[in-house]
């Protein structure tokens, strides 16, 4: 934007605050924020040096867009300083340097005044690093003070210092050369990338003792660290991976409200896709005040239809290690694989669809699952009341609706598996090999269950399934699975042979 020539030039200086309008606030669940604020300035026609605070202590000055919301006021930054060394006493120790001031000894009851020399403050600024080992220089942080021609480490009481000088800040602050093509009050809009300011999702599945229809309460938790305190702030949540955004100034979204049954009251979050993104919006402003922690409810669910389901992957692969290996140390190394995992993974699973109570996108979060206790009829005339109890937690990435919902929350208990090699043929001439393998799982409950033998075909791509005592389903080129139901109290096994050619 180029400002048209003036014919006299105009400075003026003013101190201003942020305007009492209510700020805004997108919260991205990376550690930063774009906040949107109102700014009232008395702008002469020209140059004008300004001053604003009110900002945060992690503003990042090179994000600061200032524009007139209106477009009736042409505007350019000509210069911009951001100042964040607020007043402290280590700040004004440093200040002080070389200079001797008064410091107040207390001695029980007594109060007298000591006279010192600050010779060295402690204050580093920007917490400066020693670069050749990376460390902070921890002993220049203990001022010396010079008392009566003795140094000493460290206060010999409370510094009481000059009046402060005008160059001093008491609050982040930014400085402006702005030059406008007219006179007048102007209502500002002050938008900016922030620090210190977090969000993330975590959800509650509460399932009742018999049964999978599970109650989902899903939360929003913001944290500020900015060093500000944000007054009835509008707030909206981007969930997804954001590599690198353009912060959108302009306020003039509109979010569509979740379908909610008849009676139902409103949610305290609603949800709109936004690009590649998904934005959330808490529908009530909120007081975020700095330092602390605030949680939104968001979703909530009842009656969601899920499935626990039991996982034996018996085979321990070191996959990190099998990926330097070649086609022949697979095929020729005959006992890779044979160490056997006797853990039986439990996994909850469930649609996020809007049939099954749910359709909406999950960010990702912390899903933490209860299940109802109902206490024995000797434990309810001992007073015993029903309760719930946790029995597991996991994270779930950002799930879009209608996809599964797939977490494992533990090992089974009374379920144990067992996987070995029974037999290994390999023939290098005519290129095949055949190995054979006996899963054992031992099912100890009181009930029939179903669980699930995942095999990993590793050996080589071209593969085969022979002499199975079982029907399998293949769930990738290089992965089948075997669904088997167990008596209680029962035991199943498995066998099968993977002929392999190449």
């Amino acid at each position: 934007m180029k400002i048209a020539a003036f014919a006299g030039v105009i400075y003026g200086t003013l101190l201003m605050g942020l305007a009492a309008a209510d700020p805004s606030i997108t919260i991205y669940n990376q550690n930063f924020a774009v906040v949107r604020d109102s700014v009232r300035l008395e702008l002469k026609e020209g140059v004008n040096s300004v001053s604003v605070t009110g900002m945060t202590a992690q503003l990042e000055p090179d994000s600061v867009v200032l524009r007139d919301p209106a477009g009736k006021q042409q505007l350019q930054i000509l210069e911009q300083n951001y100042r964040n060394d607020p007043v402290s006493q280590e700040l004004l120790l440093s200040l002080n340097e070389g200079k001797t001031i008064d410091f107040l000894v207390r001695r029980g009851d007594v109060e007298e005044i000591v006279r010192g020399t600050i010779v060295r403050s402690g204050f580093m600024p920007g917490g400066q690093m020693n670069r050749r080992y990376q460390q902070p220089y921890q002993a220049a942080h203990q001022p010396i003070i010079d008392v009566q021609g003795k140094l000493r480490f460290g206060l010999p009481g409370l510094p009481l210092f000059p009046a402060l000088t005008d160059d001093t800040v008491l609050k982040p602050t930014l400085y402006w050369v702005i030059e406008t093509d007219k006179p007048g009050r102007l209502d500002g809009e002050l938008a900016y990338i922030t620090g210190g300011m977090s969000w993330l999702a975590s959800y509650n599945l509460v399932a009742p003792e018999q049964g999978d229809r599970i109650d989902i309460v899903g939360w929003v938790t913001m944290e500020n660290q900015t060093g500000k305190t944000f007054e009835k702030a509008r707030i909206r949540l981007m969930a997804g991976d954001v590599s690198k955004i353009q912060p959108q100034v302009q306020d003039a979204m509109m979010f569509a409200r979740a379908a909610k049954p008849e009676g139902a009251m409103a949610p305290a979050v609603t949800e709109k896709s936004f690009d590649e993104y998904h934005l959330y919006t808490v529908q009530r402003p909120t007081t975020l005040r700095d330092r602390e922690t605030k949680q939104v409810e968001f979703v909530r669910a009842t009656d969601v239809k899920s499935q626990r389901l039991y996982i034996y992957d018996g085979a321990q692969i070191d996959w990190n290690r099998i990926r330097h290996w070649s086609a022949e140390d697979l095929r020729s190394n005959r006992n890779y694989g044979t160490q056997s995992n006797t853990k039986v993974w439990v996994m909850r699973e469930f649609e996020n669809s809007k049939e099954n109570g749910l359709g909406i996108p999950l960010p990702r979060g912390r899903v933490r699952f209860y299940r109802k206790d109902t206490p024995t009829e000797e434990e309810a005339k001992n007073g015993q009341a029903p309760q719930v109890e946790f029995v597991g937690e996991n994270m779930i990435d950002h799930t879009p609706k209608d996809e599964t919902v797939r977490v494992y929350t533990g090992d089974a208990f009374d379920i144990v598996g067992e996987r070995k090699q029974t037999d290994y043929k390999v023939d290098t001439v005519r290129k095949w090999l055949d190995e054979t393998v006996e899963i054992t799982i031992r099912n100890h409950k009181e009930e029939e269950v179903e669980v699930r033998a995942v095999e990993h075909l590793y050996r080589w791509s071209n593969w085969e399934i022979r002499d199975n005592t079982d029907d399998f389903e293949k769930t990738d080129s290089r992965t089948i699975e075997f669904r088997v139901k167990i008596p209680k109290d029962g035991t199943k096994v498995i066998k099968y042979t993977a002929h392999y050619t190449w």
